[in-house]
C-alpha cells in the first residue's frame, strides 16, 4: 500500500461551520487517520495519513463540502508517522 501524509492549513470561514466534525466523519469513511484542530487565528490545521486512494478521496470530499468556506489552503507533504489509530478532533 502506498501510504501518504499531508499537513494542511485551511483559511477562510472554516470555524463554526462543522468543519472539524465533518472532517472526522469523512476521515472515518475513507479510513484516514490523523487529527484536525481550530487555531486561534480562525484557521483550521489538519494532519491526515492513509493510502493514496483513501487520502485523495477524503481530501476531495472535504474540499467539495467546504469549497464555499475555504478561501485558501496550504498543503505540505510530510512523512508518514504510522502512530495514529484514528482521526481525532484536537483542542488548543
Amino acid at each position: 500500500m502506498n501510504q501518504r501524509a499531508v499537513h494542511i492549513y485551511f483559511e477562510g470561514r472554516v470555524q463554526g461551520v462543522g468543519f472539524r466534525f465533518t472532517a472526522r466523519d469523512f476521515a472515518n469513511r475513507h479510513n484516514v487517520k490523523g487529527w484536525v484542530m481550530n487555531l486561534a487565528n480562525g484557521d483550521v490545521e489538519l494532519v491526515a495519513e492513509g493510502n493514496s486512494e483513501d487520502l485523495d478521496g477524503f481530501l476531495h470530499e472535504l474540499h467539495t463540502e467546504f469549497k464555499s468556506y475555504i478561501t485558501d489552503f496550504k498543503v505540505e507533504k510530510i512523512s508518514t508517522q504510522g502512530g495514529f489509530c484514528d482521526f481525532q478532533i484536537r483542542f488548543y
